[in-house]
């Protein structure tokens, strides 16, 4: 596992509890954090959800699985699919070597005012810190 100081923590997104973050701005994207795909380990499979389905705060919409486990995504936000990485269903570990950018796992559609509960960089460092 990498140390805490060794995380990418970009400020431009937006951080939950769960260690999903969503894009701070349109268009709004949704991933796991660096600290998530660590703990996880080599990803072998993503499973998503079919564009156009309803997103809900605190609700499964797909799962990860790994060489370690099967973990559930949960969504941090309110909203509904508007795209899908299709790259993950042949590159799961994209998720892994860029979970900001290329990892990305779906697009939504959503209110801006959904971000307004979620962590910020520091915030979301300050809660890794006090789970260590």
């Amino acid at each position: 596992m990498k140390e805490l100081n060794e995380l990418i923590l970009p400020t431009n997104v937006k951080y939950h509890a769960d260690h999903e973050w969503v894009s701070a701005a349109a268009p709004f994207k949704l991933g796991i954090s660096d600290y998530a795909q660590d703990a996880l380990g080599a990803l072998t499979y993503v499973e998503l959800p079919e564009v156009g389905a309803k997103l809900t705060l605190g609700e499964e919409f797909g799962t990860l699985e790994s060489t370690k486990s099967v973990s559930p995504l949960i969504s941090p936000v309110n909203g509904t699919v508007k795209a899908i990485n299709e790259s993950l269903s042949d590159n799961p570990d994209l998720v892994n070597s860029d979970p900001y950018g290329e990892g990305w796992i779906i697009e939504i559609e959503m209110e801006a005012s959904e971000l307004a509960p979620l962590l910020d960089a520091a915030a979301y460092k300050a809660l890794l810190e006090n789970q260590a």
